[in-house]
């Protein structure tokens, strides 16, 4: 079992910048790929951003694209989420996500992530 921890979430202004990050821990953990999600009041959950298990191949929503950028450091067992030039209709709350085997690539898809945190709130004001 996968535990995922989130934290960096605040309330900024528009412009700003906020870095996310996802700790993982579970006793037969190794890196595998990753995904960011959010969810705005009453909206579905929506892909953000995704990241392969060592790091090399990353995807990013169009909403998103050339402002937030997915890292990671396998030796820290965390996954991060730069995010840039915010917007107010950034405002969600964030969820990370992993997905069950390290084999298997990043996905864009909710339903093909298996652990989840618990979410880190992100209010961006105008």
């Amino acid at each position: 079992q996968v535990q995922l921890v989130e934290s960096g979430g605040g309330a900024v202004q528009a412009g700003g910048s906020l870095r996310l990050s996802c700790a993982a821990s579970g006793r037969t953990f190794s890196p595998r790929a990753m995904g960011w999600f959010r969810q705005g009041s009453g909206k579905e959950r929506e892909f953000v951003a995704a990241i392969s298990s060592n790091g090399l191949s990353t995807s990013y929503a169009d909403s998103v694209k050339d402002r937030f950028t997915i890292s990671r450091d396998n030796a820290k067992n965390t996954v991060y989420l730069q995010m840039n030039s915010l917007k107010p209709e950034d405002t969600a709350v964030y969820y990370c996500a992993a997905r069950q085997s390290p084999y298997w690539g990043p996905s864009t898809e909710l339903g093909q992530y298996d652990s989840w945190g618990q979410g880190t709130q992100v209010t961006v004001s105008s």
